[in-house]
Formats: structure tokens, C-alpha cells, sequence
């Protein structure tokens, strides 16, 4: 629970509350906007905060001194529709079932039958029933049949690319259907002009923060960039030092810098908790940089699974900051419960946690979580506890023999260069219990877990467009 601006009736109505079992919170002067910005593929190293000398991010330079910056920001997932799903449910994907489509491959696919179950409660679920205006604009991946489009997920507007954009045209010989651009459930263009996508949801998102402006609201603003094909506007093509990969960053920064304006000049900024991050580790082959981090997109690896994170809230977040404890995207619904006083979910388990002394910098905060899981598609390759990780696979199929035990210290070692685990065996035993213990809770390749929930499913599928 947090108080913001209670006065003596506000103390007495929490305490009343307390006594009543009722769960109460305040924000002042009204319940906090929220606004997710969740890039595609973006690296570790791809922005100036967290290191990037190829890249010019004025905006996001700007977000991480009047905000704070997380250096041990993990997802769930390498990959999208995974990654997302915990975004949205706070769980990891073997709990909903999104670990994998419904023919075994690690997204979800255009006409796929699997999608984010409507029983399953998101962030936009929680904060509708108090008043929230909710949008999502961008890359959704968690499924294109109707009954798992977000407007059946609890946003009010939907605005985008309802999966990754190389899943249209760009590539024939793959056999998609041509790309489709959304706008609430019917298909407005086919094959839109990638290059002004950025500019067009940015438009979208400023024109919903205008109208909704005395809030409170909801945006979820999931960029189809920098994900193959790379495409930017005419301001920034050709402009980076880094190809059209960089050009995609660098409109990225520009959208970033435009929302952050429009909160300032609309007098909301210090009512408004803004999150940037990304899906997944960077696709190196693309141009990404996941540096001083090993792999990138897909593997277990900390290049595939750590993220940038920068948290900007004016007032409410510490400027110039920097935190070094493990949080996850997962911890993103159970803290938004929290601050904006909705009802978290009593009938399923939810592993996010609230990481709201984190993101506050409370003295002495340290990370809710005892683990972090790696998974790698439907298999659990690996663990994190502590500064301490673990491997007992590494993104291959399911061995004939255990691969011998690799351990990292990640705090000395973050490129996870020197296995120690022959002069650690009781911190080896100790992670190898996490894991049966999560083996037993979500599964491991064929075997299920006790504690998972089926994903949805429409057995009649059919793609949004058609050659």
C-alpha cells in the first residue's frame, strides 16, 4: 500500500480501512497515469544511458537524468510474444501457456489458434474499474483472432501491427498474407509504408494523452521497432552511424522525447509513471549491441534476457539515479496495482512482485525475488539468485546427458566468462533446488507444471488478410 498526500480524513479513512481488511491506496491529486513504452529487439548498449557511443539519444539522455535507470532489468522471454505476455499478466509464460505457439514454434504467428487467454487478467483488466482510459498503439504479438485482440483485453482503443512486421510481404518466399495495420478490430491497410510507422503511433499516442489528459490513463505503446525490417521516416533514414538499425533508435529517441513534451506542456508529467524497455536482448546480426552483455535475442544468455529500463515519474521517482537490483517486467502489474489502488487478482498466481521501493529508491531496497527463471522456448535452461547464476542447459534440446553445471557471479563476471561452479558446489545445490522446485511449478520441455494455465484457443483460425 502507498499514501501520497493524506491529510487527517485521509489518515482515518485508512485506518478504517485496515480495519476492515480493505485494501486501500491514494495518489495524489488523482490516481497516476501509466505509460509503457516497449521496444522491439532493442539491445543492452543500443541507447546513451546504458553505454551506446553509435547512437545519439538526446531524449532518452534526458529521461535517464530526471529519471532512474535499471542496470538488472530482466523479461521473460528472448523472444516477443512470451516476453509479452508476462508484460501484460505479470506471470512467466509457461503460467498462461504462451511459451509457445500451438505447432511448438517459440511466436505466435499470423492465423495462429493460440493467443492470450480473455480469462487472463492484464494490466489495462486492472485498471479499467477505476476509471482508467486504456490504449495500446503498437506491436501487440498475443494473438490476431478477435477474441484475443486487446480490445478484448481490456483496452478501450487499439492501434497498430497486431504481430512482428516481418511477418507480411517482406519476405515471400515465407507465404504470409499481406501485413495488416489495425485500427480496433478491422484491418484499415495492408503493406503500410513501415518507414512512417513510428511517426503515425507517436501521433496516435500524443492525440490519446491530449484527450485524456485529466486522466487517469492507460497507454501501452508497444514500438514494431527496431525489429527486422528496419525502417525509419525521412527525418532519420540515413542519418545514423549505424545503419537503418540505428536510424530506427534514433526515431525511437525522437518519439520518446515527443511524449515526454506533451506530458510537460499538458502540466501532467509529475501525475505520469513513464517505463522504457524492450521485449527481449538485441538481434545482433541486425546491428543491436547487447554489450558488456554475452548472446542477444533468443538465447539464455544475459545479452537475450536483460533489458534496458529507465523509470521517469517527476517528483516521485529520484533523478540521476541508478538501481542494481533484479527486477523483472513481470513486477510491472503487481506495482501498478499497488500505486493506483486497484485489486490484484486472489484466484491465480502471479510472480511479479512490487517493486515499488525500487523504482522509489528506497534506503536499503533490495529485490523481492528470490530467483529468476531462464527459459528457453518450453525448456528451462537456467537460474538466477542473487549475483549467482546458474546453467544446467543452453539453448539446445533437451540432452541425453545433463550438461555439466556452469556458474556465473554476474556482479564480477557480466559477460559470463569464467564457469565457477567446481569452486562453488554448495552454491551449485543451492540453485539446483530452485530449479526442481520450479520444474515442478511450471515445467520443463514435456513435462508440465502444477501451476500453469491454458492459453486461449479458437480451433476455426483465420489470418486478418489474405494474398
Amino acid at each position: 500500500m502507498r499514501l501520497i498526500g493524506t491529510g487527517a480524513m485521509g489518515v482515518l479513512f485508512v485506518l478504517a480501512g485496515l480495519l476492515l481488511g480493505v485494501r486501500v491506496a491514494f495518489a495524489a491529486p488523482e490516481h497516476p497515469n501509466v505509460i509503457i513504452i516497449f521496444c522491439d529487439d532493442l539491445g543492452y548498449n543500443d541507447i546513451g544511458p546504458f553505454g551506446s557511443t553509435k547512437h545519439r539519444t538526446p531524449n532518452l539522455d534526458r529521461m535517464a537524468k530526471q529519471g532512474r535507470r535499471f542496470t538488472d532489468f530482466y523479461v521473460s522471454s528472448g523472444v516477443c510474444s512470451p516476453s509479452r505476455s508476462s508484460l501484460m499478466t505479470g506471470c512467466y509464460p509457461r503460467r498462461v501457456g504462451l511459451h509457445l505457439n500451438d505447432e511448438g514454434k517459440w511466436v505466435l504467428f499470423p492465423g495462429n489458434k493460440r493467443g492470450l487467454n480473455p480469462e487472463e487478467i492484464t494490466i489495462a483488466d486492472l485498471l479499467k474499474p477505476l476509471g482508467y482510459a486504456t490504449a495500446c498503439v503498437g506491436k501487440w504479438h498475443l494473438g490476431d483472432q478477435p477474441e484475443f485482440l486487446p480490445t478484448r483485453q481490456g483496452f478501450d482503443t487499439y492501434f497498430g501491427i497486431p504481430f512482428s512486421n516481418d511477418m507480411g510481404l517482406w519476405k515471400p518466399e515465407r507465404g504470409y498474407p499481406p501485413l495488416p495495420l489495425m485500427r480496433q478490430e478491422k484491418v484499415i491497410e495492408t503493406e503500410p509504408d513501415q518507414g512512417e510507422l513510428t511517426k503515425r503511433y507517436t501521433e496516435e499516442a500524443v492525440r490519446f494523452i491530449g484527450e485524456r489528459k485529466d486522466g487517469p490513463f492507460f497507454l501501452y505503446f508497444p514500438h514494431t521497432m527496431p525489429h527486422a525490417p528496419q525502417a525509419a521516416s525521412k527525418d532519420f533514414l540515413g542519418k545514423s552511424a549505424n545503419g537503418r538499425w540505428g536510424d530506427a533508435v534514433e526515431e525511437i529517441d525522437w518519439s520518446t522525447g515527443v511524449l515526454l513534451d506533451t506530458l510537460e506542456k499538458l502540466d501532467i508529467a509529475d501525475r505520469t509513471l513513464v517505463i522504457f524497455t524492450s521485449d527481449n536482448g538485441g538481434a545482433v546480426r541486425w546491428g543491436a549491441s547487447n554489450k558488456p552483455l554475452r548472446g542477444g535475442k533468443g538465447g539464455t544468455w544475459e545479452g537475450g534476457h536483460r533489458v534496458p529500463m529507465i523509470a521517469w515519474w517527476p517528483g516521485e521517482i529520484p533523478a540521476g539515479t541508478t538501481c542494481s537490483e533484479m527486477a523483472t517486467t513481470m513486477d510491472l502489474l503487481p506495482t501498478i496495482a499497488d500505486l493506483t489502488g486497484a485489486m490484484m487478482p486472489s484466484d491465480r498466481i502471479i510472480d511479479g512482485k512490487d517493486i515499488w521501493p525500487l523504482l522509489a529508491g528506497k534506503p536499503g531496497a533490495k529485490t523481492p525475488h528470490e530467483a529468476y527463471f531462464y527459459y528457453y522456448r518450453d525448456q528451462l535452461d537456467a537460474v538466477r539468485s542473487g549475483d549467482w547464476k546458474l546453467f544446467v542447459n543452453r539453448g539446445n534440446k533437451m540432452r541425453a546427458k545433463p550438461m555439466p553445471a556452469e556458474l556465473y557471479h554476474l556482479r564480477d563476471d557480466i559477460g559470463e566468462t569464467t564457469n565457477v561452479a567446481a569452486k562453488h558446489p554448495d552454491v551449485v545445490a543451492q540453485l539446483k533446488s530452485l530449479l526442481d522446485q520450479c520444474r515442478q511449478d511450471l515445467g520443463d520441455g514435456a513435462r508440465e507444471g502444477e501451476g500453469t494455465r491454458k492459453p486461449g484457443h479458437v480451433e476455426d483460425a483465420k489470418t486478418l488478410t489474405s494474398h
